[in-house]
């Protein structure tokens, strides 16, 4: 097989549906069916959205709807992954499933994919709240002091890997970090490869709430930077 985009989900029954639709659409114009999957993982959604993504599968082969346990966003990504190297695909693309990236980006890392086995997505200009802004800041810095590493959008769910790449790099990883795609950004610049990144547009979100706000979202900084400075800490003395 050759791609399977891996997204996770957690009660987005307004608009996952024609996300999904939007992203297999965008598959075909590259791939016959039997080359990818769209691996979407249902983080325990309290609304219509697994059921939603069960009566899609019935419609499009290529979708394989993935169930569990809410665990939060970071996890369901990070399963994703596992799941998605199990299918012994040779990309890995993921995104989210909030509908605030464009399919049709998808062309602009494709196209580069001969350059790099990790290729970022990085937001022209960011829709999000204003303290998200100030986080995304504060990550560049850390990741510059600690890794002396400047990566301009490192947690940008927007980002296709080579697949046996990023199995090298998941296995360097010695527990579940919170936000895994900082650190497998962090990974893939330590691990020798040219971070690619290619501008793509951002949407304000149009349906939906975010799950993580004001100081519930502090509280996850926090969580992150601890996490970070763990991980400076093993690298150096693990």
């Amino acid at each position: 097989m050759k791609l399977c985009l891996v997204m996770p989900v957690y009660n987005e029954e307004e608009c996952i549906g024609q996300v999904v639709k939007d992203w297999a659409a965008e598959f075909s114009k590259y791939f016959q069916p039997d080359e990818f999957r769209l691996l979407v993982v249902n983080d325990g959604s309290k609304d219509k959205t697994g059921q939603i993504l069960d009566d899609l599968a019935k419609e499009l082969p290529c979708l394989l709807p993935f169930h569990q346990p809410n665990g939060g966003h970071g996890n369901a990504v990070y399963n994703g992954y596992k799941r998605a190297l199990e299918l012994n695909c040779e990309y890995v693309f993921q995104t989210d499933s909030d509908d605030q990236f464009v399919a049709a980006d998808f062309e602009l890392l494709w196209q580069q994919r001969d350059k790099s086995d990790f290729i970022l997505g990085q937001r022209k200009v960011r829709n999000d709240a204003f303290v998200r802004l100030i986080i995304t800041r504060l990550v560049i810095l850390l990741n510059l002091c600690l890794f002396g590493k400047y990566i301009a959008d490192a947690n940008i769910p927007y980002r296709l890997m080579k697949a046996s790449f990023l199995d090298k790099l998941l296995q360097k990883m010695r527990f579940i970090p919170f936000i895994p795609n900082i650190f497998l950004s962090i990974l893939a610049s330590k691990n020798g490869a040219n971070l690619l990144s290619i501008p793509v547009q951002h949407k304000e979100r149009a349906t939906g709430t975010v799950s993580i706000l004001r100081w519930k979202l502090v509280k996850v900084c926090f969580l992150c930077a601890r996490q970070l400075v763990q991980f400076r800490w093993a690298l150096w003395f693990g």
